[in-house]
């Protein structure tokens, strides 16, 4: 889980995941969060040995967050590692489904939770942000040419084996084009991908991390990947 400025989050998110999900564990990697989430994390790391906190000195962005976790869970020889955000988004009971997922069809490598597979929803999004969502997983899946309807999504669980596969510090994507990146370089891999239904509920604390340039560098690097694999036809 990857924070910033979610020091009001922590508790509440940690407990719901915790009692729905009893044997997982978490690491939090906080960029420096000038509200003192690092510090709300540490404490209640130290009231729980299944909470871990990796500190980064700036913001560094999510993508590099990410990447420095799946070290971090490779290391420790964890056998499933998955993203989750922070602030509410992402429902615990979505998460037990996911895991259920994986561990009953030992050929798949990730999982995605999906919001554009039927079942899968949005909460309390403007249809604005729904358009924009929409449109940006249809451009990416048809640019790439993967059978992937949430593209963007960033609630997954990865097998370790096929994240040991992949060159994750090859990997250059900051935002939301990290999680585009990731389904490609599995799909390349030979790994293979399940959606899964979710509902995805607007956050209630703090404010969301989307910006414009966000958006931008998404849009450059799919159609980058896109017209550099129409080339190698």
């Amino acid at each position: 889980m990857p924070t910033y400025n979610e020091g009001e989050n922590l508790s509440p998110t940690l407990a719901h995941v915790f009692s729905k999900n009893p044997q997982v564990s978490i690491v939090v990697v906080d960029d420096d969060s000038p509200d003192g989430t690092g510090r709300v994390a540490d404490f209640l790391a130290q009231g729980d040995d299944r909470v871990h906190v990796i500190h980064r000195h700036a913001k560094e962005g999510l993508g590099p967050a990410y990447i420095e976790g799946f070290h971090w869970g490779l290391e420790q020889g964890y056998d499933v590692i998955c993203e989750m955000d922070m602030d509410g988004s992402h429902r615990a009971e979505d998460l037990t489904r996911m895991l259920a997922v994986l561990n009953r069809n030992p050929s798949i490598d990730l999982v995605i939770g999906s919001r554009r597979i039927e079942g899968g929803q949005t909460i309390n999004w403007s249809p604005t942000r729904n358009a924009i969502s929409r449109l940006g997983s249809w451009y990416a899946r048809h640019m790439l040419a993967l059978p992937v309807h949430d593209m963007t999504a960033g609630f997954r669980a990865y097998k370790a084996e096929i994240l040991r596969a992949i060159d994750l510090d090859g990997i250059n994507a900051n935002g939301y084009v990290f999680q585009i990146d990731m389904t490609r370089r599995v799909a390349a891999a030979g790994g293979r991908i399940r959606e899964v239904p979710i509902a995805f509920v607007e956050r209630t604390r703090g404010k969301s991390k989307m910006t414009q340039s966000i958006v931008v560098e998404a849009m450059l690097k799919v159609t980058l990947w896109g017209i550099r694999r129409l080339c190698s036809k």
